[in-house]
């Protein structure tokens, strides 16, 4: 069973900086889609950011100019770069592959907290 493992979470203030990092327990191969997704209390889970294999990337229009997303395809690991940040970015964030080798995979890890003070 493959794990996603996040880091990079906490607590930053208005204007700061953080940088979410996700990495796969073990190798696999054909990972189309790497994304990060965010859940804030009393919300949906939704898109913040994802790119393909090919690194083309897709924002939300809430973070666009101030994330950014990028992926390492030998490591297996997938960043966001969170500059700019605002109290409304609170969130839990989660990372997500999907891929397809035989049948579809879609990993999740198991999210990581990031807290903006105003």
């Amino acid at each position: 069973q493959v794990q996603l493992v996040e880091s990079g979470g906490g607590l930053v203030q208005a204007g700061g900086s953080l940088r979410l990092s996700c990495a796969a327990s073990r190798r696999i191969f054909s990972i189309n889609t790497m994304g990060w997704y965010r859940q804030a209390p009393g919300k949906q889970r939704e898109l913040v950011a994802d790119i393909t294999s090919d690194h083309s990337t897709n924002y939300s229009d809430s973070v666009k100019g101030r994330f950014t997303i990028s992926r390492d395809n030998v490591e297996n690991t997938v960043y966001l770069q969170m500059d700019s940040l605002k109290p409304e970015d609170t969130a839990i964030y989660y990372c997500n592959f999907r891929g397809h080798i035989f049948k579809p995979f879609d990993y999740w890890g198991q999210g990581t907290q990031v807290t903006v003070s105003s």
